[in-house]
């Protein structure tokens, strides 16, 4: 009998993503906006379309500081995948430090 004490482990829980019809072709966005609070993170998605003066928000998600931090390191492991399947991504206009393209925060 050993005396070595091993953390119990439990079992890794399945979790069933349900798609809706509905949901399934998603929102295409190219600026989100990001505000927060002592409780929360919200992240308005929205499309911005040239020569309009206006960018509607597609899709808000709120959520809990530590499910925003586990969104960034979810964000930054698979940008790590992509980029060494497919090369680096080009961040167009960082040369001129122009933030007129893409998602803004």
């Amino acid at each position: 009998m050993s005396d070595s004490k091993q953390p119990m482990q439990q079992p890794q829980q399945r979790i069933q993503i349900q798609l809706d019809p509905e949901v399934v072709d998603g929102h295409y966005a190219n600026l989100v906006l990001i505000n927060h609070s002592p409780a929360e993170f919200i992240l308005d998605f929205a499309r911005v379309v040239p020569g309009s003066q206006k960018a509607k928000v597609q899709t808000r998600t709120i959520l809990s500081p530590i499910h925003a931090r586990n969104l960034l390191t979810a964000l930054e492991t698979n940008i790590k995948k992509y980029e060494d399947n497919f090369g680096e991504i080009k961040m167009h206009g960082k040369e001129q430090n122009d933030k007129s393209f893409g998602f803004q925060s």
